[in-house]
């Protein structure tokens, strides 16, 4: 079974009726409108509410759950990140993929030597890095651009990276 995918973070409370501020891991935030219900986690309890309104403010998204009608109880949510189910996400183009998957990939060069494991990615604004972490511990980082993310194959667990002069 594949795991939930983590669609932001509640950073903050908005307001006085129990709406929360939510930092989105997503690059369409509106992609909020369509859902439902979501799973709220927190010290590994989960709860799943239904979404009762959703509202931008700048960069951030604002979500009134049902029966969350007080900013008291929407604090208890604070830092809590919101999942959704597998099942209703929609199939990316070729070429994307969601964060979930790439972590724990192998990443090796085009010459077939093993760099090490994808242990996180982080978004500069132009481009996402990836972090490759070897097994004495080093970070290898990599911008995820063309020329040196060769390919990724999901399917075997690997990536295939051509190494830039200066890039380790």
């Amino acid at each position: 079974m594949l795991p939930n995918l983590e669609i932001g973070q509640i950073v903050n409370t908005f307001g006085i009726k129990g709406m929360v501020k939510v930092k989105p891991f997503t690059d369409d935030i509106k992609r909020f409108d369509e859902l439902k219900t979501i799973c709220v986690e927190k010290n590994s309890n989960k709860t799943e509410y239904e979404v009762e309104e959703v509202k931008y403010h700048k960069d951030m998204v604002l979500i009134k759950f049902k029966g969350i009608d007080k900013v008291e109880q929407a604090e208890n949510l604070r830092n809590s990140y919101l999942t959704i189910s597998r099942n209703s996400v929609e199939e990316l183009e070729e070429g994307r993929y969601y964060i979930v998957d790439l972590l724990g990939l192998e990443v090796y060069t085009d010459e077939e030597i093993l760099l090490g494991t994808l242990e996180d990615i982080f978004n500069t604004g132009s481009n996402d890095i990836y972090v490759v972490k070897n097994e004495k511990g080093k970070q290898i980082l990599l911008p995820a651009i063309q020329d040196v993310i060769k390919q990724i194959d999901i399917e075997n667990k690997k990536i295939i990276a051509h190494l830039l002069p200066g890039l380790i």
